[in-house]
């Protein structure tokens, strides 16, 4: 199994990473920003992408994206195909394109949000740590692109302040991405149970 810098030889990829990203948040039962094998062809290309591959099987992708003039980058579009899931990948990959990011952009914080319980793990586990919305990027491009996603009327219901998802964010300036206490997926998963009950329920009225 490799995990590696994407480039144009993996462009061959883009329609099964759209596919299973798809299918997963199927399964899942969240929102989730659609992406485009078109879209995804363009982080490829430009190596702003990591790539999971067994032999020449397709295992796991993530992508760069950078807002406010590389002052922020978020690692987007995480995904392990369902053959390789459970052996840690996901880790793996994180991990990499975290170090990659800081590579390229060394004063840039980067954040993420989602939904998912494991994805929170794996950030927290490589030194990113939960935060209000307010500390993430403004640039509009960003928040846009979460139109796509069932919960949009969420975010702006709430004015952008919060959502189904948990900003999470990585300071490469800050001391406090030593961690200082154990993870607690009870905690977030019943916080998690918390914003559906509030938020979806408001939208079914």
């Amino acid at each position: 199994m490799k995990v590696v810098i994407a480039n144009k030889s993996h462009i061959q990829y883009a329609e099964i990473i759209c596919e299973t990203i798809k299918e997963s948040a199927k399964v899942r039962g969240t929102g989730i920003a659609a992406r485009t094998p078109e879209y995804i062809s363009k982080k490829i290309s430009e190596g702003d992408a990591v790539v999971a591959i067994d032999d020449d099987k397709f295992a796991g992708f993530c992508y760069i994206e950078t807002w406010d003039n590389n002052s922020f980058v978020v690692n987007s579009g995480l995904i392990v195909h369902p053959d390789y899931r459970n052996q840690g990948l996901a880790k793996r990959i994180k991990k990499r394109i975290l170090e990659y990011s800081q590579e390229k952009y060394p004063d840039a914080k980067i954040f993420g949000i989602t939904t998912g319980l494991a994805v929170l793990k794996i950030n927290y586990e490589l030194g990113y740590q939960p935060v209000t919305f307010s500390e993430l990027t403004t640039d509009e491009a960003f928040w846009n692109g979460c139109r796509t996603c069932k919960n949009f009327d969420v975010l702006t219901r709430t004015e952008r302040k919060m959502c189904l998802c948990t900003g999470m964010l990585f300071d490469p300036k800050h001391e406090k991405n030593i961690k200082q206490h154990d993870y607690n997926s009870k905690v977030l998963s019943r916080l998690k149970k918390i914003k559906q009950a509030l938020f979806l329920k408001k939208n079914k009225e």
